[in-house]
Parts: structure tokens; C-alpha cells; sequence
């Protein structure tokens, strides 16, 4: 039974880097879901949501943790890349 939820927002420059990052991320949902916590991954533009559910607060805890940390090093790298020079 699903008790706690939280919306985690970041919004980016453009919807490129954007869409870079939730596509970096979207492939954890299935792999980190347990039975207290789930996820969801939603783009629209440059703005990238992440919405967290859980049967109590220790799980919820959990879960904002670990997809801050998902976001943050998929943020980071794709700073890192866009700022490579074109190869070709």
C-alpha cells in the first residue's frame, strides 16, 4: 500500500539537456523498484520530474535519495559531454 509520495522537479536550460538526463535515468525504474518504493519519470521541455512513491516515510527517504543521485551524476555528465568539442 502506497502512503507517501514526492514530485522532485529539476528543470534544465533546454529541453536538450533535459531530455538527456531523464533518458540517462528512466532506465532505473524497473531495475531499483522494490515492494516499498516505485518510480516515474516524466519530460515535458526542459523541465524533468521524478515521482516517488512508498509505503512509509524510511522508504520515501530512501528513494529521494537515491534518485537525487541518479539525476545529479546524469546532470554532470551531460554538462561534461556538452561541452566537448564535435568529433569529425
Amino acid at each position: 500500500m502506497i502512503s507517501h509520495e514526492t514530485v522532485l522537479a529539476f528543470e534544465y536550460d533546454d529541453a536538450e539537456r533535459a531530455s538527456i538526463v531523464a533518458a540517462s535515468v528512466r532506465g532505473e525504474v524497473g531495475e531499483i523498484a522494490g515492494d516499498r518504493t516505485r518510480a516515474q519519470v516524466e519530460r515535458e521541455g526542459h523541465l524533468l520530474e521524478v515521482r516517488i512513491e512508498a509505503t512509509d516515510l524510511v522508504a520515501l527517504r530512501a528513494g529521494i535519495n537515491t534518485w537525487c543521485s541518479f539525476v545529479d551524476v546524469a546532470s554532470e555528465v551531460a554538462a561534461v559531454g556538452a561541452k566537448r568539442p564535435a568529433e569529425g
